[in-house]
């Protein structure tokens, strides 16, 4: 009797100290081979559309999501003053393929170039921007493989290459001061990089949450 349930207590330890060595053996890889974060997302350069001349807004041809092609006309302005010569400049046109994001005017009130009309994304273009901890990012290097999982299709694997690496922390791009009383408090800074995407077929959406993870080795 006492020789089984001595058996049965090492085979108990022996299972226990199997499976600590495999969850150890596990983060020792997933650490030493990947570096991995969900301070991701979906990102996309943003081109502005705004008016060349000030004038009363008189047509709005486009909405948001409508794909647009480069010169396509948008939107028109009243040309008060203005010779017929200069028509073309009372003409909003979109300067590159792609999608209206946000729309913002009415027909009928006033506009000047200081005003965003339209903002626009190449959807051929989309990225991920992802920030990665200071003592992470010796081991990253531009053109890594990535391994890109975008919440919005969390059953769907993405591919993609590292593509550049940030050249400061996000900290010192920040706008706020920083703290000048006597407490201190070391924080782990995060460096953004990004990351583009293989090709895709599915439509994501710009701001939209992923997770990653880096082959390192």
């Amino acid at each position: 009797m006492k020789d089984k349930r001595k058996i049965l207590i090492i085979s108990i330890l022996a299972v226990i100290v199997i499976a600590l060595s495999s969850i150890g053996i596990y983060y020792w890889y997933q650490n030493t081979y990947y570096i991995s974060t969900d301070d991701a997302r979906v990102s996309a350069d943003l081109v502005s559309v705004i008016p060349q001349i000030q004038g009363k807004l008189l047509e709005q041809d486009a909405e948001e999501g409508d794909t647009v092609s480069k010169d396509e006309i948008l939107a028109r302005q009243e040309m008060s003053g203005l010779p017929d010569t200069s028509v073309d400049k009372s003409l909003i046109r979109s300067p590159i393929d792609g999608i209206i994001v946000k729309k913002q005017g009415t027909v009928g009130e006033m506009w000047g170039p200081s005003q965003t009309m339209f903002i626009l994304i190449d959807p051929d273009k989309m990225y991920i921007s992802a920030n990665i901890e200071e003592t992470k990012l010796g081991k990253i290097r531009v053109g890594q493989k990535v391994n890109v999982t975008i919440d919005e299709y969390s059953s769907k694997k993405f591919t993609g290459k590292v593509k550049s690496v940030g050249e400061a922390a996000n900290s010192a791009l920040s706008m706020l001061p920083a703290s000048t009383s006597g407490t201190f408090t070391k924080v782990v800074q995060r460096i953004p990089i990004k990351i583009s995407l293989d090709k895709f077929n599915n439509k994501i959406l710009p701001g939209t949450n992923a997770d990653i993870k880096i082959h390192v080795k």
